[in-house]
């Protein structure tokens, strides 16, 4: 088996040194709760993961501390609890029976914390997109992150901390991520054999998110979605017809683009049954990681999403300079952001499309 040195563990985060360097010297004396801020595609998540292998192998060697690290690095570590909230802004985990109800899932965080780890002397719970939580999930959990038993350490992930969540935030270590600049994401792609050019494009459309851009850089027919997204707003005409044509275009692009997570996602359930072979079944996260396959499908649908509209939006901005009515344009992109925006209260995929189709301004071919 191959193991990952404890100076590799943070090679997927880019970009954040100095977060990086506060992490790896908490690891060693670890305290309760940390909060990890900082904009989406920053890392905080990988970031995380990094510091539970850390957390998780803390008196092991050998082969005993590898198997810590693989299992946390791909979040199918027992002691490992990863928490995301739901579409109704209550918490989910793989293992609550009622995910719709924020207020179980809360007291179903709280009673984990409360028990002894499986496997080792620590166990990590780690709380995702804590700033969309609804209101009554931070007090019922206030008490238990402010006090976990001693072998329980919290990590709140956050893009930022809302006024109602600053007492939360407030009991938990604050390390700051910041954007990482693209040209890292792509120097990081360069040096993995993908085309300069190629990889540029890719941690433009990324959003410096390393592991965006290393999911992309394996779809060959990413360069021919981008090239239909930015044909379309010469093809819109202000009919319904041709928004439910367009809009149904771009659903079968993110679908085609889902083989490749698809593709990963096998790859990832052979491993953990090379693991499960290796190891036993026990304790295998094997429900977990289908749980965390489908919420990555959610996630990538929506990145896609954010592709295409920022593909249009970069299509209306490179004509406005030289536009001789720019008004219907810049309505477009404000369009465009709004749509963007909406996409946080989870809707309709093809009614949003349909919408924001039907009120694009047409440009000159």
């Amino acid at each position: 088996m191959t193991m990952v040195a404890p100076d590799a563990v943070f090679d997927a985060v880019i970009g954040q040194d100095e977060a990086v360097a506060q992490l790896r010297a908490a690891a060693v004396n670890p305290v309760h709760a940390y909060l990890l801020v900082g904009p989406p595609g920053s890392g905080k998540r990988a970031a995380a993961r990094a510091f539970a292998a850390l957390l998780l192998s803390a008196g092991s060697e050998g082969e005993a501390a590898a198997r810590h690290v693989e299992l946390a690095l791909t979040e199918t570590h027992p002691d490992l609890i990863v928490v995301e909230p739901t579409k109704n802004k209550g918490l989910h985990a793989g293992r609550v029976d009622d995910a719709a109800d924020f207020d179980h899932s809360a007291r179903w965080v709280v009673q984990r914390a409360a028990k002894a780890p499986v496997e080792g002397a620590r166990k990590v719970i780690v709380l995702t997109d804590f700033e969309l939580i609804e209101d009554g999930v931070a007090p019922i959990l206030l008490k238990t992150i402010e006090e976990p038993p001693p072998s329980t350490t919290f990590l709140i992930l956050a893009s930022e901390i809302r006024p109602d969540l600053i007492t939360i935030a407030s009991r938990a270590c604050r390390i700051e991520l910041h954007p990482v600049p693209t040209t890292l994401v792509a120097e990081r792609l360069v040096a993995e054999g993908v085309d300069a050019d190629r990889a540029a494009a890719i941690a433009a459309a990324s959003a410096g998110d390393l592991g965006r851009a290393r999911l992309l850089a394996t779809d060959e027919r990413f360069a021919l979605r981008v090239e239909s997204l930015r044909a379309m707003p010469r093809r819109v005409d202000g009919t319904g017809a041709r928004a439910a044509e367009l809009a149904a275009e771009v659903k079968a692009m993110i679908d085609d683009a889902q083989s490749v997570i698809d593709a990963r996602h096998e790859r990832e359930v052979a491993e953990l049954n090379e693991r499960i072979e290796r190891y036993g079944q026990r304790g295998s996260g094997k429900k977990e990681l289908e749980d965390r396959h489908k919420r990555e499908v959610r996630r990538h649908r929506t990145s896609e999403l954010r592709l295409a509209l920022a593909t249009l939006a970069g299509v209306y901005r490179d004509a406005l300079p030289t536009s001789r009515f720019p008004a219907p344009i810049i309505d477009g992109l404000e369009r465009i952001d709004a749509a963007a925006l909406a996409l946080e209260r989870f809707p309709n995929e093809t009614l949003l499309l349909q919408s924001l189709f039907a009120h694009l301004p047409v440009l000159p071919a």
